[in-house]
């Protein structure tokens, strides 16, 4: 007979970069309460050093999924049912709730399985401004995902890890002793209606380079070139875009004093290490609790006077009529302010 405490966790992930990070400090939690549980993690294979041991301070399996070959398809899925039943898994914690998750769950029929409520409802009103306030943050939900499994998981005893070392590569020892502070910038975004334009974003940086250390984050041909280009105006501006692993680059990130992202993956990254996490929001909005882990006094909003229909879409993708330039609404001495 099954017990009520489940001993071997399967928590599924698959995307975004954004939403995985978010994991991190709900599994700290369950792995100080329960550390006899083992806990394995499904995602994909460029995701696995979100979970190192020296990011986390915690020893998490990891079980890679390839959606594009081996595991493709209902085929491919009852493949992956197959290889997860011989790590004798015996709970589920969905925390994706999509459809490939949902298929893997049947092959998988017998074993304890909780998906996330993913608050569809209270998002919609959101948009429509019918129901305009502070929603469950998304690393709650996670949360409430591990209480249907029988553990009871209290987010705000949460402790960060000890940082792990930098990245022992000459760049980067160089500038180590200098004594400056270190601000990270991530000026991108995945929709253009989440980023801060960038012709502000190098009055920022043109600022804090005064006095202080810039590292420059970003990925993908086109972003590494346009930050490579602003980098070399100034002295104290460095890219790591391109020139890094993403092991070594969230190494970095927990060294930085403080980071400046849009409402993205690398506000997280930072946020797994407790680092100040400014976080620059255009037409989504931290209501619908998205917000960096315990860092919602630090996001910067436009003009919502201006800008009364803000959300216009949850996730970024779609822009309400005429508010293609709400981000311009923030100075950029507001974000050197903030800091």
């Amino acid at each position: 007979m099954q017990s009520k405490t489940p001993k071997h966790i399967l928590v599924i992930r698959l995307s975004a970069m954004g939403d995985v990070a978010m994991l991190i400090p709900v599994l700290q939690v369950l792995n100080a309460k329960y550390p006899k549980v083992k806990i394995t993690v499904l995602s994909r294979k460029f995701l696995k050093p979100i979970f190192d041991a020296s990011i986390t301070g915690m020893d998490i399996n990891f079980h890679e999924v390839d959606t594009k070959v081996k595991h493709k398809g209902a085929l491919g899925i009852y493949k992956l049912s197959k290889e997860l039943k011989k790590l004798k898994i015996d709970a589920i914690a969905d925390t994706h709730n999509v459809l490939r998750s949902k298929i893997l769950g049947l092959f998988l029929f017998g074993i304890k399985n909780n998906k996330i409520d993913k608050g569809r409802k209270e998002k919609k009103a959101l948009i429509k401004h019918t129901g305009f306030k502070q929603l469950k943050t998304t690393h709650q939900r996670y949360a409430d995902v591990f209480k249907g499994l029988e553990f009871d998981l209290d987010l705000s005893k949460h402790q960060f890890p000890n940082k792990p070392s930098l990245p022992n590569l000459d760049f980067i020892n160089s500038i180590a002793d200098h004594g400056k502070k270190w601000i990270g910038i991530a000026p991108f975004a995945q929709y253009q209606g989440k980023m801060y334009p960038l012709d502000l974003m190098e009055q920022v940086i043109s600022i804090l380079e005064k006095n202080k250390q810039v590292f420059l984050f970003g990925g993908g041909e086109k972003e590494v070139k346009i930050l490579n280009k602003i980098s070399n105006r100034y002295d104290n501006v460095v890219s790591v875009a391109g020139k890094l692993s993403l092991l070594d680059e969230l190494k970095l990130i927990a060294h930085l004093d403080t980071m400046i992202a849009m409402d993205s993956g690398n506000a997280h990254f930072a946020a797994m290490f407790g680092v100040k996490t400014i976080s620059i929001w255009g037409i989504t909005h931290p209501f619908a609790g998205f917000a960096p882990f315990q860092q919602q006094e630090n996001c910067l909003l436009p003009n919502l006077t201006k800008y009364p229909k803000i959300p216009c879409s949850i996730y970024g993708n779609k822009v309400c009529n005429g508010y293609e330039k709400v981000m311009r609404s923030i100075a950029p001495e507001n974000i050197v302010k903030a800091i």
